[in-house]
């Protein structure tokens, strides 16, 4: 009896690295999208899928709390550009799926809208650049249970940014 044991420890020892192999794969959550209605005809579906863990910040003061956390949508798209400063006009708006409670953020816009007119140096070639739209930051909480889902025109990029605030408060002034 006590060799039957030993003889099944044994393979299952030898089974082990394989299970292991293929577990954290397995163990990744699908991103689900059924919810989340196909882009229309034009439009293109960008997925930000957040990490749930993040390494700790080196430094004390930021909060490692992810309620504390938010994420910048920066949209745009890549344009040659001279010396001057460009902007397009848009805007993100977000809309509540019915009946699910998932939120999805629409763009809308995107075309050029706004450049300085400096006279740039004859010798300053034009370059590539990764043009945003104007206005106030588009900032929302950060959910590792659920993907951000943004819908743009076909021709527009979306970037993100991560914001983690402070763990200290600083007292107003009152006057």
């Amino acid at each position: 009896m006590l060799w039957g044991r030993a003889a099944t420890l044994a393979a299952a020892a030898a089974a082990l690295p394989l299970a292991l192999a293929v577990t954290p794969a397995s163990a990744i959550p699908r991103l689900d999208l059924k919810p989340y209605p196909a882009p229309a005809p034009g439009e293109s579906r960008w997925v930000i899928q957040l990490p749930g863990v993040l390494r700790p910040s080196s430094d004390p003061v930021i909060s490692p709390n992810p309620a504390d956390w938010r994420v910048e949508l920066i949209v745009g798209r890549e344009l040659e550009v001279d010396c001057n400063r460009q902007l397009l006009r848009g805007r993100i708006r977000y809309e509540s799926l019915p009946g699910r409670g998932y939120r999805v953020y629409r763009v809308s816009g995107g075309d050029l809208s706004a450049s300085t007119r400096m006279a740039c140096p004859p010798d300053q070639p034009k370059r590539r650049a990764f043009v945003p739209l104007a206005g106030q930051p588009t900032v929302v909480p950060y959910n590792a249970s659920l993907p951000i889902v943004i819908y743009t025109p076909k021709d527009l990029q979306v970037r993100w940014r991560l914001w983690k605030a402070e763990t200290r408060q600083e007292q107003a002034v009152k006057r």
